[in-house]
C-alpha cells in the first residue's frame, strides 16, 4: 500500500479549555488503532522528523504509564512525554493523560476516537486543559507543526504496515 493522501489535519478550540484535533487518515480504524497504540510502531512516526524517539514505553491498560523520549537531531536535546491510561476501548477510542516532564503539574486529558469510512480513519483527539492559561501556552509552543508532521509520518508509517 502507498499513500494515497497525505492526513488532513485540523485544530479547534471550542471551549476555554479545550483543543480539538482532527486528522483523517488513509487506512483503516483497527490497522490506525495498532499503529497509535503498539511501541514497535510509534516509534516510527511519533514527533516531527528531526527527532529519534529514544525511549517508547507503552502499558495498554486502564492503570497503565506511558512514556516516549525524544532526542533532536541537531541540537542533542531530549524531551520527555509521559501519562497514564484511564480507558481504552480498542478500536474505538483510549482516554489517557498527557504530560511534558519538564513542566510536571501542567498535564492534561486526551480522549481520541477513531472512526471509519469508506477505509479512511478519522483521529479525534479531544484534549482537556486545566486552564485556559495551559492551553494557550501549550499552543503558543509551537506544536501545532510538529503535530501536523507526526499526522504526515503517521500517514507514511501506515502505508508500510498494510
Amino acid at each position: 500500500m502507498t499513500v494515497k493522501s497525505k492526513p488532513v489535519v485540523t485544530v479547534t478550540t471550542p471551549s476555554d479549555r479545550e483543543l480539538v484535533i482532527t486528522a483523517v487518515v488513509d487506512a483503516p480504524r483497527a490497522l490506525v488503532f495498532e499503529a497509535c497504540t503498539k511501541p514497535e510502531h510509534v516509534k516510527h512516526w511519533w514527533g516531527p522528523r528531526r527527532m529519534t524517539m529514544t525511549v517508547c514505553e507503552i502499558d495498554l491498560r486502564p492503570g497503565g504509564a506511558w512514556r516516549y523520549v525524544v532526542r533532536d537531531k541537531e541540537t542533542g536535546r531530549e524531551d520527555a512525554f509521559s501519562g497514564v491510561y484511564r480507558e481504552i476501548a480498542p478500536p474505538d477510542h483510549v482516554v489517557y493523560s498527557e504530560g511534558w516532564e519538564a513542566m510536571p503539574g501542567h498535564d492534561y486529558l486526551v480522549t481520541a476516537t477513531f472512526t471509519e469510512d469508506g477505509g479512511k480513519t478519522t483521529i479525534t483527539s479531544r484534549l482537556q486543559y486545566k486552564s485556559r492559561e495551559d492551553r494557550d501556552g501549550h499552543v503558543q509552543s509551537g506544536m501545532e507543526a510538529g503535530m501536523r508532521e507526526t499526522y504526515e509520518r503517521l500517514g507514511e508509517h501506515l502505508a508500510t504496515m498494510a
